[in-house]
């Protein structure tokens, strides 16, 4: 059983595809498992994959009819033995060293999750190249090449996922700011696998990161914090988001928000609640109500108004918090037809 098993989704990405995994595979740390789902690619993944596997047999292949990013990993999940588990997206790439961080830090610690950054530098960089018609596809970022010391790197650990975890923006002199773990990415930590082993994705939805890492929260689980740039997330600018109808997102933010309170109106102690509606909810609620702007035919905003009308219905607006109080009221008032 390795320490480590890596869960790879694939589809489409062959121009990326090898970064990706040479990324794995040039790790410093060795007793890993990467499980590739080749989520019915029609490219040429298949076999850039096959090549690898036949290099390295840590390298597991699992072939499946196309069903998104969410069905993929959950695909995944049921071949991984370690003892933590790491998501990686296809067109990115991971730091040499995080695996040795991470599961260094997770043992040290007792920790159910050991949460890093990504670069933050990097996507914006790559978005100016391809703005100017630059080439992005090798260029590599300085942080890459870093090698940090472990025994000086510092960490935060923490009981209290809630105190930490967040969407806000917070300003530069907040005394916790560096320690922040910002948005809900999930290739931006790594679990224990007992953590995560009965929560599935959301399959056939956009931002499933969201209602997933909602639940895993509601675990209490133990974090370590290591405020590294360890993850390089490239913008794939043929994406499934950045090529998504507005009515699809929307509808995707809603269904998110409603599975997700739904688990926290049956299990949430008062004090989740109310972090998870302050620092999460409301946000994913706003940017689904800034979607309505972009409804221009009859059709479109008649399922819009249906999506809001099910979000109101699910109770979730009800969740305590009193900033959003006037956006709250219109939604109300357009899912009921007053605003058409």
């Amino acid at each position: 059983m390795p320490a480590i098993s890596i869960i790879i989704p694939v589809y489409n990405v062959e121009k990326y595809l090898r970064r990706c995994l040479d990324s794995v595979l040039n790790q410093t740390f060795s007793d890993w498992e990467a499980i590739c789902v080749n989520d019915g690619s029609p490219d040429n993944c298949d076999k850039i994959l096959a090549d690898y596997a036949a290099r390295d047999k840590r390298f597991k292949i699992v072939n499946k009819k196309n069903g998104g990013l969410s069905d993929a990993r959950n695909a995944g999940f049921p071949h991984a033995t370690g003892e933590y588990i790491m998501y990686l997206d296809s067109d990115d790439f991971i730091h040499p060293q995080t695996m040795e961080i991470a599961h260094s830090m997770a043992k040290r610690d007792n920790s159910d999750i050991v949460s890093f950054q990504y670069d933050r530098k990097y996507r914006p960089s790559l978005m100016v190249r391809h703005f100017l018609h630059l080439k992005t596809d090798n260029v590599v970022p300085s942080r890459y090449r870093k090698k940090y010391n472990i025994s000086r790197i510092r960490t935060l650990i923490t009981d209290d996922v809630y105190e930490y975890a967040t969407e806000r923006t917070h300003n530069m002199f907040n005394p916790k700011r560096k320690w922040l773990i910002k948005h809900c990415q999930v290739w931006k930590n790594m679990y224990r696998r007992e953590l995560i082993a009965d929560i599935p994705f959301i399959k056939g939805i956009l931002f499933e990161d969201f209602p997933w890492w909602s639940v895993v929260m509601l675990k209490n689980p133990r974090v370590t914090i290591v405020p590294l740039p360890l993850y390089f997330y490239i913008p794939n600018f043929g994406g499934i988001v950045l090529a998504a109808k507005q009515l699809r997102i929307m509808q995707s933010l809603c269904i998110g928000i409603e599975v997700a309170y739904a688990e926290y109106r049956k299990k949430a102690t008062p004090y989740q609640l109310k972090k998870w509606a302050d620092n999460f909810m409301w946000y994913f609620v706003y940017w689904a109500y800034r979607k309505l702007r972009y409804m221009e035919t009859t059709a479109d905003r008649e399922a819009a108004r249906q999506c809001m009308r099910e979000l109101v219905l699910s109770g979730a607006l009800e969740c305590p918090t009193c900033d959003w109080c006037e956006m709250k009221y219109n939604i109300v008032r357009f899912a009921r037809g007053d605003i058409k």
